[in-house]
């Protein structure tokens, strides 16, 4: 089974969401066999820190807890670490294509590609901006499973 990385500017919003509603889809369906599963900001403002408390929330209100994660910064080891590395949004992708290291194995792209398409940082936002996340990530993580072979 694939590793997959998801990756925001500073892993307390969307990669946060992105990662615990992967996690949930695909927890019983990969065929017992585990999947590394992740999430990581480009930036370094929030490492420690639990996932902002709106992104908890939405994701409660949704049956999935995420308050037990913890933001990091995307390392170079991840490149090779993770087979899917997927980026929230153009900036962020552009940022990772300069962070990857020349011997890097993963596959670097936007987490919604076909069409590409940003999944919008609601961290300036009200509630209804990171129900809207939520539900972009949800389309985006089941996009994701089945291109990789978990049906969900």
């Amino acid at each position: 089974m694939p590793a997959v990385l998801f990756v925001c500017l500073g892993n307390i919003c969307r990669s946060p969401l992105a990662e615990g509603v992967f996690r949930h889809l695909t927890h019983h369906h990969a065929g017992g066999e585990p999947l590394l599963i992740d999430s990581a900001g480009t930036g370094a403002w929030h490492q420690g820190e639990a996932p902002d408390p709106r992104s908890i929330a939405v994701a409660a209100r949704h049956g999935i807890d995420i308050s037990g994660q913890k933001a990091r910064q995307v390392i170079g080891a991840d490149f090779s670490r993770f087979d899917l590395i997927l980026a929230m949004d153009g900036s962020n992708l552009s940022d990772l294509k300069r962070m990857m290291p020349a011997q890097a194995t993963a596959t670097v792209r936007l987490f919604l590609d076909a069409p590409p398409c940003d999944v919008p940082d609601p961290y300036y936002g009200g509630p209804t901006g990171f129900e809207t996340v939520f539900r972009m990530v949800e389309d985006g993580a089941r996009r994701v499973a089945e291109e990789i072979g978990i049906r969900v």
